[in-house]
């Protein structure tokens, strides 16, 4: 199972996430979030990372043009679209990019269909909440295109990964606090996940 730890705010956290063997590591670019990080942080991030590991932006509500530009400074792989883009914003991206469900009721999981795409419980906030999507939403869904976030951790992620997405996003559920990691629930996030 692909699996990315999101929020990332040191070279700490991601260094223990891509030594349990993360596939990508998130990065928060919406200052509203309390785990915002300044580009210029984030590359300084980067910049040690393996380029293996993904490095994925995650973006709210700004243009094409920014998105080009912060993914660029802060050395970030793709872009993760937190709000409805047409295919003209699309068009104009530089990056390659993954677009997020923000799913409120169980047709919601269907947007996107056939495509890669993260599906997270609808909050206000724009995620990290933890708050989880009831599983049967995801029934009839493809799941194999999907990337399930929302109220993952260690505990569930066995189920979760039994459904056969073909990804998990966490970030709450392995946190101390946030925007802090606790090392020890990223291993066994990962561990479980990766079994």
């Amino acid at each position: 199972m692909w699996v990315k730890i999101c929020g990332i705010t040191n070279l700490e956290d991601a260094r223990c996430a891509i030594d349990a063997q993360a596939d990508a590591l998130g990065f928060v670019f919406y200052p509203k979030s309390p785990r915002y990080i300044r580009p210029e942080e984030a590359k300084a991030i980067a910049d040690k990372l393996p380029l293996h590991v993904k490095k994925i932006g995650l973006f709210v509500d700004v243009s094409a043009e920014e998105i080009n530009l912060i993914c660029q400074q802060a050395r970030m792989d793709t872009a993760q679209i937190h709000f409805d883009a047409d295919d003209a914003f699309l068009s104009a991206l530089h990056v390659p990019y993954v677009r997020v469900v923000r799913a409120q009721n169980p047709t919601d999981v269907a947007r996107y269909e056939g495509s890669i795409r993260l599906v997270d419980a609808y909050v206000e906030s724009y995620g990290g909440e933890g708050k989880r999507i009831d599983l049967s939403w995801f029934e009839n869904a493809d799941r194999e295109n999907i990337i399930l976030a929302g109220g993952l951790n260690p505990e569930n992620i066995e189920r979760v990964k039994a459904l056969g997405f073909y990804g998990a996003d966490v970030s709450s559920g392995v946190e101390k606090s946030k925007g802090l990691k606790d090392h020890a629930k990223i291993r066994a996030f990962l561990h479980k996940a990766k079994a």
